[in-house]
């Protein structure tokens, strides 16, 4: 069976991430409300972090597999794109925390002692710091799955390898991810007594492998032919997920049910995708990263300036307050996404291709396959 002719970008991936994100945040900023109800569902917003995992295999493999079979998959291009992508506002986040922890001090505040680990600004700097190389999670938080991002990332030729000899077997290759997540997400918990999903700065870098793994056998079957009546396998899948994290159930389950939402909504054209597909739920896909990164240190700032000027000595805010934090929040990663994120991917990756017409003839440039493969602005 012939491959598809895959689109450029799929708009509803991006949306998606948005969507991913905001779980997170809910999971994140939900403490800070002054409320006793506590939906299960949003106890559950860490799993917002293995849909965002799994995501990555599919949108890696649909952008780097079929070159890497064909042998055009250049390795160390695409590090650097990664670099280009990931690296620059983790940095910013990383001093930016580091700024408000060492002003918090000299303000004689009391700080949580792990917020300035030194000891693991090391591992923070070279990505590895939920390799379980750091001592502490420390600084910007949320940074760590970033390191699994980084993980995974210099092992995709092992995923690619294993997933292009899958290729005509793609209900093998879900069949096989799939037992490989459950049995590893029940191996870990009885071994460590806790949920792997649960995992961050120890064993962050073991969580993504599953997940990446489902993502890319997911996008075999994409590959070689997406599901019929795609919008409803994304409605059924999109609810079934919606119940499985009300009402608690184990996080391997909504996990794969992640990963149908994940097939269902890239089987859908851009064209019948709905909303998912304008224009403002792709913006605010495209600017999810530095949502997701700069999520705790507006936590920080926001909740302290506003747990003072109203008086919330528990630091825990009214409805109309929180919410106004939180609206605010995407405000802030637009920013951050226009003056750093996107500003400095671009720079890096012009540095690369003036780096490489250094080194090869025009010729040579035009038909690098790396410049052909360059994901677009939706998709990375």
């Amino acid at each position: 069976m012939t491959p598809v002719s895959t689109p450029a970008d799929l708009r509803a991936l991006t949306s998606l991430r948005f969507l991913a994100a905001a779980w997170v945040v809910m999971y994140t900023f939900w403490p800070d409300l002054k409320s006793s109800l506590v939906p299960v569902a949003v106890t559950k917003g860490y799993l917002g972090v293995e849909t965002f995992f799994v995501l990555s295999g599919f949108i890696l493999s649909h952008v780097y597999l079929q070159a890497a079979g064909d042998r055009r998959f250049r390795y160390g291009g695409f590090l650097w794109a990664r670099v280009a992508r990931v690296y620059p506002l983790h940095l910013l986040t990383l001093f930016g925390v580091m700024a408000l922890g060492l002003v918090a001090v000299a303000a004689g505040m009391t700080i949580d002692g792990h917020v300035l680990s030194w000891a693991s600004l090391p591992a923070q700097l070279t990505m590895t710091h939920a390799w379980g190389l750091a001592p502490v999670a420390g600084f910007n938080h949320p940074s760590w799955s970033i390191s699994a991002e980084w993980f995974a990332y210099l092992a995709f030729p092992a995923f690619v390898f294993v997933a292009w000899r899958l290729r005509s077997r793609p209900g093998l290759a879900v069949a096989g991810a799939a037992l490989f997540l459950v049995g590893l997400y029940l191996a870990f918990e009885a071994v460590a007594g806790f949920s792997l999903t649960e995992a961050t700065f120890r064993w962050g870098a073991l969580r993504i492998v599953p997940c990446f793994a489902l993502g890319c056998a997911l996008y075999l079957v994409y590959r070689r032919a997406p599901l019929k009546r795609a919008g409803l396998w994304a409605g059924a899948f999109a609810a079934a997920m919606a119940v499985s994290a009300s009402l608690g159930a184990w996080d391997g389950i909504t996990v794969l049910l992640a990963g149908g939402l994940i097939l269902g909504l890239a089987s859908m054209t851009n064209a019948g995708a709905g909303w998912l597909a304008s224009k403002p739920a792709v913006y605010l896909g495209e600017i999810s990263y530095s949502i997701y990164m700069v999520c705790v240190p507006w936590q920080i700032l926001a909740v302290n300036v506003a747990a003072r000027l109203t008086g919330a000595e528990d630091k825990r805010l009214s409805l109309v307050v929180w919410l106004v934090v939180v609206a605010l929040l995407p405000v802030v990663a637009a920013a951050s996404y226009h003056l750093v994120e996107r500003p400095a991917r671009t720079g890096l990756k012009r540095l690369a291709e003036r780096r490489r017409a250094g080194r090869t003839d025009i010729a040579d440039k035009v038909n690098s396959p790396e410049r052909v493969l360059q994901p677009s602005e939706t998709i990375v």
